[in-house]
């Protein structure tokens, strides 16, 4: 562990970041890591909650899409139109938006200037091209966050809870605002989302705006290394040109999921290792390109460290 610690080090001394906490899993045993501050001055503490970003799209809408494609509820090559009419383009299925193959260009004219009704109605009408290579993006996730309210009947936030967070246990995960969370960017504090479409979209969006800490997140993992439901999660469902499970990225034996803020998740289920990330990278500037590499250079190791 010691070069995982010393990495995170390496990187806090470069200005990539202030501080971390972060839980590692190996050998049936986690171990917690709280590193730096959370603003040049605050330090970082146990029971600190974060803005989770993207990784909210798999702690939220992939786990209730696994729970109804296991079900028979749903299935993955079925049109998206079939269980949510109200979107415009019946060739775009549940397997694309689950794997970011749709061919979707996000792009929304005037988006930080509308209303939440009008920014779905600029969702339900997105325009989908041909182009059906991996491409990340969040209105994958916001609609079928869309669907699941439809199938479901109540918004994603009290779907979330009734059957993901109160059946584990995890009662440090919700919706924004967080009073006391950690902050994201100077200036702003009490668990404002940082995500400009989850801002708008609030316990509807179903791709950011979920906060969560360590302990909750090591519940989440924990199911997902065990439990039936996520055993074969550790296969390929993707078409195209990237390997993706259902809402996860899928490399080699691990399935892991970033967040725009800092934060990430890696599960090994065939090895029975797992990795928490949290931190607020954004605080004092954004310079995402170079998170990127230096983020995959901090994963790169962590790989190394828990694999036997």
């Amino acid at each position: 562990m010691k070069t995982i610690l010393g990495k995170i080090d390496q990187q806090m001394a470069a200005n990539l970041y202030h501080g971390a906490s972060l839980a590692l899993y190996r050998d049936g045993v986690w171990r917690e890591h709280y590193i730096g501050t959370q603003d040049g001055e605050t330090p970082v503490l146990p029971g600190l909650a974060y803005d989770l970003a993207s990784v909210s799209k798999v702690v939220g809408v992939a786990t209730i899409c696994i729970f109804l494609l296991n079900s028979g509820a749903i299935r993955l090559d079925d049109s998206l139109v079939k269980y949510y009419p109200e979107f415009h383009d019946k060739s775009v299925t549940l397997r694309q938006l689950l794997t970011h193959t749709t061919g979707i260009n996000p792009f929304i004219p005037n988006r930080d200037r509308l209303s939440e009704n009008e920014l779905k109605e600029a969702i339900n009408q997105i325009t989908v091209t041909d182009h059906k290579a991996f491409h990340y993006t969040d209105i994958n996730f916001l609609l079928l966050g869309f669907m699941l309210e439809e199938i479901l009947g109540c918004p994603l936030a009290e779907m979330f809870q009734k059957d993901i967070f109160i059946p584990w246990k995890m009662t440090e995960t919700d919706f924004g605002p967080v009073k006391g969370a950690v902050p994201t960017v100077k200036g702003v504090t009490d668990g404002l989302v940082h995500d400009p479409k989850a801002k708008v979209l609030g316990r509807h969006a179903g791709s950011a705006g979920l906060f969560s800490t360590l302990s909750d997140l090591k519940r989440f993992c924990q199911h997902y290394l065990e439990d039936d439901f996520a055993e074969n999660l550790w296969t390929n469902i993707s078409l195209s040109n990237k390997t993706r499970s259902i809402g996860w990225n899928l490399d080699g034996d691990w399935i892991d999921h970033t967040g725009y803020t800092g934060p990430f998740v890696m599960l090994n289920r065939k090895e029975q290792c797992a990795a928490i990330f949290l931190t607020n990278r954004t605080f004092e500037y954004d310079d995402r390109p170079l998170w990127i590499a230096k983020r995959r250079e901090l994963r790169d190791v962590i790989q190394v460290a828990l694999s036997r």
